[in-house]
């Protein structure tokens, strides 16, 4: 038994951040009994992103142990806001909105989760019989002080920014989530430390056994610097069309490919560090990046949609789609961690300007890595190796160092 205790704990901590608490978790792996095991998703895009699943894969750990697993819509959080990592109000969502992005997640977790072992919630079905009397007894449940002890509530109240009212009830109703859910466990990222550990004190409160906290990595996007998020335009949706996925995964420098590699593949630990071996090694990182995106593509689309995008890949930069006497360029970051792609152009000398280079993405006439880009503001990480084509003629294999 203790044997197969270490395997499990092993399967849950790979590339964890934080497990709070160990030995809780231990003894109850011991009892034998599926554990309860919760991830909430707050409905505020219509579409998934590859940040969103690092906590799916979790999921889908429990499931491959034989857990529980409740993937949990925040239909009546998302009308409040998660303010996590926030240095503003965010406005909260309209029903209408809430319910058609909860339609869209319902349909794209389960390219990952398996439907037969997954129980899909909805926290309205217990915030909204609360009322108003239950949430202010659970309001009661702690003070303003204990909430401030919250790193961006702090930052925001020394600072002099407004702090709405409604944004204090997120975590309670976070934490009650658990308890009417009596979840064993909770994953969630770095940034919502603070909302874990009200549910584990909530449950208290409440008579129940305090839920072990998962905490994992915040995904960092395309930029390799911030979260991955729509908002930034770093991300790679898991609904993407496969070219599409396909490309922007091989745009990432060759640092970040293992973060993604720990991060996002199935791949067992040993097959990575064997990978990362070889690379350090002398072979070709780009090759081991292919197997990435052919895996990622793969899982989100179907394995045919993977190979016609690793054969289009293939004919636009290995089968002579492409001059042979393509200029090899460094460009100096100067200490950033990505730079604009237009800067980029006319450092590369591809355009006389950044003008000009603005001009002939708005004409769609600005390739990256053989894919067209249409927008201004993209950013392309330190460390990336990219071919840049200008037109039909201007070529240039350029290296952000």
């Amino acid at each position: 038994m203790k044997k197969d205790i270490d395997s499990q704990l092993a399967l849950v901590k790979r590339g964890s951040e934080e497990l709070l608490i160990e030995a809780e978790l231990v003894h109850r792996l011991g009892r034998g009994r599926p554990l309860r095991v919760k991830a909430g998703f707050d409905p505020t895009a219509p579409d998934l992103h590859l940040g969103h699943t690092v906590l799916l894969n979790k999921l889908r750990h429990f499931q491959e142990l034989g857990h529980h697993v409740m993937f949990l819509i925040g239909d009546f959080t998302g009308m409040i806001g998660d303010p996590s990592g926030k240095n503003a109000t965010r406005p909260p969502l309209s029903p209408e909105q809430i319910q058609g992005n909860a339609r869209t997640y319902q349909e794209q977790v389960f390219k990952i989760l398996d439907p037969q072992r997954t129980e899909i919630c909805f926290n309205s079905a217990w915030m909204e019989p609360l009322g108003a009397a239950g949430m202010i007894r659970l309001a009661a449940t702690h003070t303003v002080a204990r909430m401030l002890e919250r790193d961006d509530f702090s930052k925001r109240y020394s600072s002099q920014q407004p702090i709405a009212v409604h944004e204090f009830l997120y975590p309670l109703c976070q934490g009650y989530d658990s308890v009417a859910m009596r979840a064993d466990v909770e994953l969630g990222g770095t940034d919502q430390k603070f909302n874990l550990l009200v549910g584990r004190e909530l449950q208290k409160h409440y008579g129940q056994d305090p839920q072990v906290v998962l905490m994992m990595p915040l995904l960092e996007g395309l930029d390799g610097v911030n979260k991955m998020s729509k908002s930034l335009g770093n991300y790679v949706g898991i609904t993407e069309p496969p070219r599409e996925m396909f490309g922007k995964l091989m745009r990432i420098s060759d640092e970040l490919m293992w973060r993604y590699y720990e991060l996002l593949s199935f791949r067992p630990v040993g097959e990575i560090a064997r990978l990362r071996g070889e690379v350090g090694e002398g072979r070709n990182p780009r090759d081991v990046k292919v197997m990435l995106a052919q895996e990622i593509v793969g899982r989100f689309q179907d394995p045919a949609a993977a190979k016609d995008a690793l054969a289009d890949f293939e004919a636009r930069f290995r089968d002579g789609a492409i001059p042979d006497d393509v200029p090899a360029v460094a460009v100096s970051a100067q200490g950033a961690a990505t730079l604009p792609l237009t800067q980029i152009l006319k450092t590369a000398g591809l355009t006389a300007s950044t003008s000009e280079a603005l001009r002939m993405i708005d004409q769609g006439g600005v390739r990256v890595d053989g894919q067209r880009i249409a927008d201004r503001a993209l950013q392309i990480p330190c460390g990336a190796t990219v071919l840049l084509q200008i037109g039909k003629r201007r070529f240039a294999r350029v290296t952000i160092k």
